[in-house]
């Protein structure tokens, strides 16, 4: 079950592992299992930017489960549905996106968790509960260890200190894109600028014992952001991935072609 997965995903960051996963936007079970197959830790299904509406949702679930990969949910919006529509279908987590004050991040929290910890709406007819198969208090509980993940995209330190003081997030997760575009450099990552506010930040959320994740799309930068006590690495999307290697695979069959 994936709340099984979340508690030993937890436990592995809380050991200080480096876990990688990638952005997910297909709407394809076979390419989530593909995923998992491959190695990946974990998978971001993108409902942000992403077409995956709830039934999907619980098949690409499903999909994770089998493979081994922890399924993440990047939720479309901080409201109450939005985070607890993923929940009930039974991911292992949500990465919640734009979070520039400490009150949204303790909404998050509040709609992440049931009674005494939060006010997340309350029905077993779920996927997350078996559709009732679970024993209710077991259910309970179970879903209060769900992964709560909050994005970092924007130029809000004092609110990043507040943020970090909370014992019930699990990952900061810095959106180096969205920084580009907060200092003025539009899709420039590795600009002085951005790195700076990254590494500033990463600082922060360290300091309070915290573990950090950040999106990274070459192996120089997951490099470089591990050694700056980097743990949670989301590596590219699917489908770009894939597309890549498509591009890769086509270069060398038409270089066979013309050799000929």
């Amino acid at each position: 079950m994936s709340l099984k997965q979340a508690v030993d995903f937890r436990n592995r960051l809380k050991r200080g592992e480096v876990v990688f996963g990638t952005f997910c936007k297909t709407t394809s079970p076979e390419m989530i299992e593909c995923i998992g197959y491959s190695g990946f830790d974990f998978c971001i299904i993108d409902q942000e930017h992403g077409p995956v509406g709830m039934e999907t949702l619980q098949n690409l679930t499903r999909a994770a489960e089998l493979s081994g990969v922890c399924p993440i949910v990047r939720s479309a919006s901080i409201d109450e549905l939005g985070i607890a529509h993923p929940l009930d279908a039974g991911v292992a987590g949500v990465q919640v996106p734009q979070i520039n004050s400490l009150d949204q991040a303790l909404r998050v929290v509040r709609y992440s968790r049931f009674y005494p910890q939060g006010s997340r709406g309350v029905c077993r007819f779920v996927r997350a509960a078996q559709f009732s198969n679970l024993q209710r208090d077991k259910y309970f509980l179970e879903s209060n260890e769900s992964l709560v993940i909050l994005q970092l995209e924007a130029m809000a330190m004092d609110s990043y200190e507040e943020i970090a003081r909370l014992p019930t997030i699990d990952v900061f997760f810095i959106g180096p894109y969205d920084i580009s575009q907060a200092v003025g450099k539009t899709g420039q990552i590795e600009s002085p600028e951005v790195q700076t506010v990254v590494r500033s930040i990463i600082s922060l959320v360290k300091k309070y014992n915290k573990a950090v994740g950040i999106f990274c799309d070459t192996p120089n930068q997951v490099e470089h952001w591990v050694n700056c006590g980097v743990q949670y690495i989301a590596y590219s999307v699917d489908l770009g991935l894939f597309l890549e290697k498509c591009k890769t695979m086509v270069q060398q069959l038409k270089s066979l072609r013309l050799s000929r």
